[in-house]
């Protein structure tokens, strides 16, 4: 156990209170389900009757329940991991060890152990609580070939961008922070790019829609907005999962739409239509383009942060470090910055959320209509079993989009 000081008190009563706050937040929220337990919203009247209202209640409360038991384990974990003195004792047996490979060692350790702790709950999520409610079609097989995937992808991308990080860190100066930010924006742009074409497949079979009456419609509808895409393709959701979605992602040459195999299934095809004029939205406004530009715009500040924090002995001996490794200094960064996520919560949330807004709207522009994007959303609330009343505080700090209700009712005031 590292001894207890001023910075880590602070330390340790900023992060308690963030993280208290979280849960008074869902608290909240739960709270906010039973004010309307049998409350059918006058909109959805049709589409969801008192029994699936419960069923989404019940999904709600079933997931928020999980979830503060996998929150508290995991932020006892970490603390486990920040005062017991493993880092410290780590960072020691390691001074020894060339300063890249000694970094990698230093940062896969802890992952490691966050990843075998997760690794229950994310089963648990799977193959009880999606099971449960009729959402998990993916078999053990499929679900241990994605963590390894995944754990491969992380461990190749991780290695390459955190070794190049610690060797600008040595070599580069004071001014090593602008290298980095450069190398961060330039990998976000990179995986913006390639993920479609390179990423996602590794998980998921793309397929070009056949050519039928809904292909046809998508095409007109892309030939009109001016756009181009290197093609619309089905993704075999249902191999996974039974949730319905669709998107639109890449930029330049590799943009592509995405249609949940699951979707089209549940949807007539001026609901399909509306839904891809909506992600058309996103594109038509530059949505992606500017959350790069506003993550590379927060980066830059970050990373000269870091670059500042890492030359303060204090830190260092806070969280029980008789030396100033490199390697330590950025882990130590990280968990300084790690409630600062709370903060920024409802900032990055308010952007998206307009985004949203916007999307809506050019989608009713284009549809000439707002029923079938209405419609559409209706089905998607049911399928996916969406709260329908989250508390707005609630919203403000972890909804990417605005409520059903309120952008329901903002498509209503377009017709």
């Amino acid at each position: 156990m590292i001894p207890i000081n001023t910075i880590l008190v602070a330390y340790l009563a900023i992060y308690f209170i963030t993280s208290v706050a979280d849960l008074i937040i869902d608290v909240i929220n739960g709270r906010n389900l039973k004010k309307y337990e049998d409350q059918v919203p006058e909109p959805f009247h049709g589409i969801i009757d008192k029994d699936e209202l419960r069923k989404i209640n019940r999904y709600t409360v079933h997931k928020t329940n999980f979830s503060h038991v996998e929150t508290i384990i995991g932020k006892i974990v970490f603390l486990f991991i920040i005062l017991s003195g493993l880092l410290p004792w780590l960072a020691e047996g390691l001074k020894d060890v060339h300063f890249v490979l000694a970094g990698l060692v230093f940062f896969a350790i802890p992952g490691l152990i966050g990843a075998v702790v997760d690794l229950p709950f994310d089963y648990y999520h799977i193959f009880v609580i999606e099971e449960e409610y009729g959402f998990n079609t993916r078999t053990l097989k499929i679900w241990l070939l994605d963590m390894l995937k995944s754990l491969l992808i992380t461990l190749i991308i991780g290695t390459a961008l955190l070794s190049l990080l610690l060797i600008m860190v040595k070599y580069a100066g004071g001014n090593w922070w602008i290298w980095a930010w450069f190398m961060f924006f330039s990998f976000q742009i990179l995986m913006a790019v390639i993920y479609p074409t390179v990423i996602a497949p590794i998980f998921n079979k793309f397929t070009p829609l056949e050519q039928d009456e809904l292909s046809e419609k998508i095409a007109h509808l892309v030939e009109n907005e001016g756009f181009t895409l290197k093609g619309v393709f089905q993704m075999d959701a249902a191999k996974r999962s039974r949730h319905t979605n669709a998107y639109i992602s890449g930029l330049g040459k590799s943009k592509r739409m995405v249609l949940f195999d699951t979707l089209m299934e549940a949807h007539e095809d001026d609901e399909i239509l509306a839904v891809l004029a909506h992600e058309m939205g996103h594109l038509k406004k530059h949505h992606i383009k500017k959350q790069l530009f506003i993550m590379g715009l927060s980066s830059v500040v970050l990373f000269y942060l870091a670059s500042q924090m890492m030359t303060w002995q204090s830190i260092y001996q806070s969280f029980g470090f008789s030396s100033m490794p490199a390697y330590a200094g950025l882990f130590l960064v990280m968990v300084l910055w790690e409630p600062l996520g709370f903060f920024l919560s409802p900032v990055a949330m308010a952007i998206s959320r307009r985004f949203e807004r916007e999307a809506d709207r050019y989608a009713f522009k284009v549809m000439k209509v707002a029923e079938p994007l209405i419609l559409a959303l209706k089905k998607m609330a049911r399928d996916n079993l969406s709260n329908l009343r989250p508390h707005p505080l609630y919203v403000w700090f972890n909804y990417s989009h605005p409520p059903l209700l309120e952008r329901i009712k903002s498509l209503q005031s377009m017709v």
